[in-house]
């Protein structure tokens, strides 16, 4: 049975003792796979998420001609041991400029932007595409970069759809002193990531395969974490196969710290903990700072402002809809980069949070939260994974909060919901009830598929 259109998740009344576990990171999956197709040999990847867009990605390199087993994952429904059997640089399907090799990436940027560069390092053509929004978020640095490195990418607006040339296409050519033509082969480029560090990562993952010096530019790039998990990915990636374990979600868990944060403030005597939460010292995400975070940043007033360019990545959506619940008001800064992600998600945070009875200003790429009392409302999602699980948090707390097209989690954690409903230690022991019926959901119908 599917998710209703419209659900109300029914406020917590006790505290609550569980011991979460949440599936596996999909910048994390999503980089492994690639470099798993690049690796001489099979790798195994265990505690890989298996969402929207890490099967869009398995599909695609299916599409390609790797050779990709999924098996399940015995402690993580929303988790998979993946096999990827690697061709050691070879891609080993394409199609022709008459017939390109179509790939579908959906609404995933890691996908879109990662298989851009990796079909570059075959022989045929590829038309990459995906849903509407897809077709509208940012790829021009990107493509500009294969450009400079030779590549033929055709794209009337520098966005999805677009049609790659693979390496048989890579070639300038250039005049010798004695007027006859040269082709030559070139190896380095230049990326911005002002829009999307997932630019530079893409070219990163397959840039020892293609043979290429890749220099990042843009606001912050030596710093970018993102960036930075990709060096340490690669670096770390058994290069002739082998075992390699994917860390959980901190995005995700996020979440469910963000529950304990709540009823602490509400006196509740809560014991909620994420297993097997990454080490900050990995510096592989972000977000694993996320209980620092919120611990200076809500709590004690130690820490008015928060950045998502250096400090958070998406969780910081998550301390955004805690902020009202703060004894401060705080700012949040370096947002640019949520604008074009799967929704405008600046403007959307502050719509819904507004919708909500809380004060938030926005000014360029800053949403500044005061402290508010909150009531329900219907809350759209925009088609965005984090938007419905950001707000059904807030509704554990808030009565009266409603949700849209709930079964948009799927993109990276099709169980979310029944881990708010699952009796605790496994989950939180919430009531969510189909809003337009006031039924109460079984198990069954809350996974979103």
């Amino acid at each position: 049975m599917a998710l209703p259109d419209l659900i109300e998740i029914v406020p917590l009344d006790k505290p609550v003792r569980a011991e979460i576990t949440v599936p596996g990171s999909k910048s994390i999956t999503n980089r492994a796979l690639v470099l798993a197709a690049l690796a001489d040999g099979e790798t195994i990847l265990t505690g890989a998420l298996w969402s929207e867009d890490t099967q869009i990605m398995v599909e695609c390199l299916q599409k390609l001609g790797f050779m990709v087993n999924v098996a399940p994952d015995p402690d993580e429904i929303c988790n998979r041991t993946i096999t990827v059997y690697g061709r050691g640089g070879t891609i080993p399907g394409g199609g022709t400029a008459e017939n390109p090799l179509e790939l579908f990436v959906g609404n995933a940027g890691t996908a879109a932007r990662f298989l851009t560069v990796l079909v570059c390092l075959g022989k045929g053509v590829y038309r990459l595409h995906g849903v509407p929004r897809m077709h509208e978020r940012p790829q021009a640095a990107l493509f500009q970069a294969l450009r400079e490195l030779g590549y033929r990418v055709d794209s009337p607006n520098d966005k999805l759809p677009a049609v790659i040339f693979g390496g048989s296409s890579r070639r300038e050519s250039t005049q010798t002193s004695s007027g006859r033509n040269q082709s030559r082969l070139t190896s380095a480029a230049t990326v911005s990531i002002e829009e999307s560090s997932q630019f530079a990562s893409a070219l990163l993952l397959c840039a020892k395969t293609g043979g290429w010096k890749i220099e990042v530019v843009g606001e912050n790039a030596e710093e970018s974490p993102y960036v930075a998990m990709t060096s340490k990915m690669i670096e770390a990636f058994p290069k002739s196969g082998g075992k390699f374990q994917i860390e959980p979600d901190a995005s995700s868990g996020s979440y469910f710290w963000g529950v304990a944060w709540l009823f602490e403030r509400a006196g509740f005597s809560n014991e909620i903990i994420v297993y097997d939460w990454p080490r900050t010292e990995s510096q592989w995400q972000l977000d694993a700072q996320f209980r620092i975070y919120i611990g200076l940043g809500l709590n004690v007033g130690m820490k008015r402002v928060i950045s998502r360019l250096n400090e958070l990545a998406d969780s910081i959506m998550t301390a955004t809809i805690l902020a009202p619940f703060a004894g401060q008001p705080i700012k949040f800064i370096d947002l640019g980069r949520l604008r074009v992600q799967e929704c405008e998600r600046v403007v959307a945070l502050r719509n819904e949070l507004t919708k909500c009875g809380a004060k938030v200003v926005e000014e360029g790429d800053t949403l500044t939260v005061y402290p508010s009392k909150l009531h329900g409302a219907e809350i759209e999602t925009y088609n965005d994974h984090r938007m419905a699980m950001c707000f059904a948090i807030l509704g554990l707390k808030v009565p009266g909060i409603k949700i849209k097209n709930p079964a948009c989690v799927k993109k990276t954690f099709p169980n979310f919901f029944q881990k708010l409903a699952a009796p605790p230690p496994k989950g939180l022991g919430a009531t969510i009830l189909d809003a337009k019926m006031g039924r109460k959901l079984e198990m069954k119908e809350l996974f979103a598929d």
